[in-house]
């Protein structure tokens, strides 16, 4: 497979030139048949009476949408004549796709909903070696920022250009090179290995950064054409977009991670709440086993008979621990007051 035919500029051009040659039409299936997927496990979970939250629904949909934008639209027509195109199909494939995917749970969703053996299959999956070994952070960092300097600075551009299949094949890789990335950082499934908490991920987050901002520059500052397809101008222009893009990326990267990081704190003050509220109402119910419901102790003296005598360990520590903040050392000796 050769080269794309260049397309020059028109409004025409930017609302009809789809793609439609082998490798579009492939990635359009392919999104279609996840999407069905999604949808219908989705469905399968309300019919069950469970609720999956459309925010996920809607962001893995804008998801699948991106990498069809990517590789169908007319951005990737653009980028047989414009270096601006190329970088803005770059972006959509490891910038915007990734990300929203991730933040749709669909680890999570088809543990939720598969048969049993194929819940086995996958996590069997997640907790190998080799999976383990591909999500490792060293090999991440050099999926998803080493081919990207590789391809952008050497002539490897230039040659996929030439050759689609090449292209196509980088694109794939661009895209699971970033998948990797962005899965730990701001999704919802669980992670097996390498798992990273909220501040950790904060600070991947700004530590990727400036690589990106770096190549960027380092194409804005080029002083010939990035491939032969491309003009100077468009080259510079396209490192302008890679480096505002990016910084942007960054800072829109901390947004769902700060507010999964709020809720956490929510649902973790909650649980304390719930917690102290049962450890409560357990206490009074053992008072009201022990003096019945219409002589419950107030802040008078303890009587000298122990009120759990005969009960098991476990009531009468609660209970010496709620009235005294201590444990009698031994059911034969009790105190005459809290005071005590």
């Amino acid at each position: 497979m050769g080269p794309m035919k260049p397309v020059a500029w028109s409004w025409h051009a930017a609302f009809y030139d789809w793609q439609s040659g082998p490798f579009a039409l492939a990635t359009v299936v392919v999104l279609c048949v996840v999407a069905y997927w999604y949808l219908r496990a989705d469905w399968r979970l309300a019919g069950r009476g469970r609720r999956w939250p459309a925010r996920r629904t809607m962001s893995f949909m804008l998801g699948l949408v991106s990498i069809d934008f990517a590789i169908q639209s007319p951005v990737a027509t653009f980028t047989a004549s414009y270096f601006q195109a190329h970088v803005l199909q770059h972006l959509l494939l490891m910038v915007v796709a990734p990300p929203l995917l991730a933040l749709g749970a669909p680890s999570t969703l088809f543990l939720q909903t598969s048969t049993r053996t194929r819940k086995t299959l996958w996590l069997r999956v997640l907790k190998s070696r080799g999976f383990a070994l591909l999500t490792f952070p060293l090999t991440v960092f050099v999926m998803y920022f080493g081919i990207m300097f590789a391809f952008f600075l050497t002539s490897l551009i230039n040659f996929a250009m030439l050759h689609m299949w090449v292209m196509d094949s980088f694109n794939v890789a661009f895209l699971l090179g970033a998948t990797l990335y962005w899965w730990p950082l701001v999704g919802l499934d669980p992670i097996v290995h390498w798992r990273m908490g909220y501040g950790a991920r904060m600070v991947s987050i700004l530590i990727a950064g400036p690589p990106e901002v770096i190549l960027g520059l380092a194409i804005l500052s080029s002083s010939r054409p990035i491939a032969s397809m491309y003009s100077l101008s468009s080259t510079k222009a396209g490192g302008g977009l890679l480096w505002v893009a990016t910084e942007a990326s960054a800072l829109i990267g901390f947004i769902p991670v700060f507010l999964q990081w709020a809720r956490a704190d929510e649902r973790a003050a909650k649980r304390i709440d719930q917690q102290a509220t049962a450890t409560y109402t357990a206490a009074q119910s053992i008072e009201a086993i022990s003096f019945g419901a219409d002589e419950l102790p107030g802040d008078g003296p303890v009587p000298a008979v122990s009120p759990m005598a005969g009960k098991d360990d476990a009531t009468w520590n609660a209970y010496w621990l709620m009235r005294t903040g201590s444990v009698p050392p031994s059911r034969e000796w009790v105190p005459n007051s809290p005071a005590e």
